[in-house]
């Protein structure tokens, strides 16, 4: 059997995994106290913000491509386990020479194309990453001078839910009238932060980058309904333990490899599935929405079981969902972005759709849109 079959196979089944997310386990979790790594901090506020639309999307990912059997030759991975733990075919990582801002900008560039916008339009450069190039200057900074923008730059790190919100940062802008044309760039380089020999995390995550210009929309267009949302008490749940003010990495913390990526799967899976389908239930309610009045979903792109799960609790039919995880793994604030311009370039996206977007992930934080087009 190909991998492609493999992963057809494997979307079209459920495991033992998802079977365990009961109805009992959900509500244990929310019992738990506030005290604990990864409580259950979720409020019910959102918020709307009209006026605003996508003028267009871009893309980049490094030419760099690593295959699940590229993998296999140079450190002994298990094909098979990545495709049916992941759902991951391949991945792209960044060139020696290439940072974080390098996909930043090319993504940005292709944005800039498809609107024909000069840089002189552009009053506002909004960046998520947890990956910049320096502690400072700042990765907005950088991008914000190889663009030549005349705008202030602001980064945002939020790790996989950055573009999210680095969108909503940018569209408060836009609506209030403080900014004419916004450029939102998500862009991370998680091959730099992953240890390279780890198979539970090294072939999940890619790097790459995704852009969207905003500007001044209809009344109808923009976020219909939005929440923002985090929980510090789950930050042990995914972090970089050494690196940081707190713990400056030392040569015992590098040789124990604690300034790479830490992950607890198992609890950051359930934590995902819980909260992805409780956040989409909630801007769905709140607009009175139903599930089938959005057109597409496109969710963070962290791992094809999270999706699955969540869809199938809530009853999204498949067609409704765009992944394109199995080509790029998780790429952090550059997921969402990169699907939306996949998709609009697919013409699975109109002027008048309505899409729910949905970034997740360390912090413990989270952004979940209903965005009209």
């Amino acid at each position: 059997m190909n991998a492609h079959s493999a992963t057809a196979d494997f979307l079209n089944t459920s495991t033992s995994v998802e079977q365990q997310l009961s109805v009992d386990s959900r509500d244990k979790d929310r019992d738990r106290p506030a005290n604990q790594a990864g409580a259950r901090r979720f409020s019910q506020r959102t918020r709307t913000l009209l006026g605003v639309q996508v003028l267009s999307t871009g893309a980049y990912v490094p030419d760099n491509l690593i295959t699940n059997e590229d993998l296999k030759a140079k450190f002994g991975f298990d094909s098979d386990w990545i495709v049916q733990r992941t759902g991951i075919l391949t991945r792209h990582h960044a060139l020696p020479d290439q940072a974080t801002s390098d996909l930043c900008v090319e993504a940005a560039r292709r944005a800039m194309r498809s609107a024909r916008v000069e840089p002189e339009q552009i009053d506002l450069v909004v960046v998520g990453t947890f990956t910049p190039d320096f502690t400072c200057p700042s990765t907005a900074c950088l991008v914000q001078d190889k663009l030549g923008l005349d705008a202030p730059a602001i980064e945002v790190q939020s790790a996989c839910a950055g573009f999210m919100y680095a969108l909503i940062t940018a569209a408060q802008y836009i609506a209030t009238g403080n900014s004419r044309m916004a450029l939102v760039i998500g862009g991370d380089c998680n091959s730099r932060i992953t240890n390279p020999t780890d198979q539970k995390m090294a072939p999940l995550f890619g790097d790459g980058a995704g852009a969207v210009l905003l500007a001044a929309g209809d009344p109808h267009q923009g976020l219909i309904c939005y929440q923002m949302g985090a929980d510090g008490s789950g930050g042990p749940l995914l972090s970089r333990p050494a690196g940081g003010s707190k713990r400056p990495a030392t040569a015992a913390d590098i040789d124990k490899g604690l300034h790479y990526l830490q992950m607890d799967g198992r609890n950051v899976f359930k934590w995902a599935v819980h909260l992805l389908t409780d956040t989409i239930e909630l801007v769905l309610n709140k607009s009175g929405m139903g599930i089938h009045d959005v057109s597409l979903y496109v969710l963070h792109q962290a791992n094809i079981r999270i999706i699955n799960a969540a869809m199938e609790q809530l009853g999204v039919p498949e067609d409704k969902v765009f992944n394109n995880l199995q080509k790029y793994g998780n790429t952090s604030a550059a997921s969402i972005p990169l699907a939306l311009d996949e998709a609009y370039q697919a013409g699975r996206i109109n002027r008048g759709d309505t899409l729910l977007l949905s970034g997740f992930g360390a912090g413990l934080s989270w952004g979940t849109a209903l965005l009209r087009w």
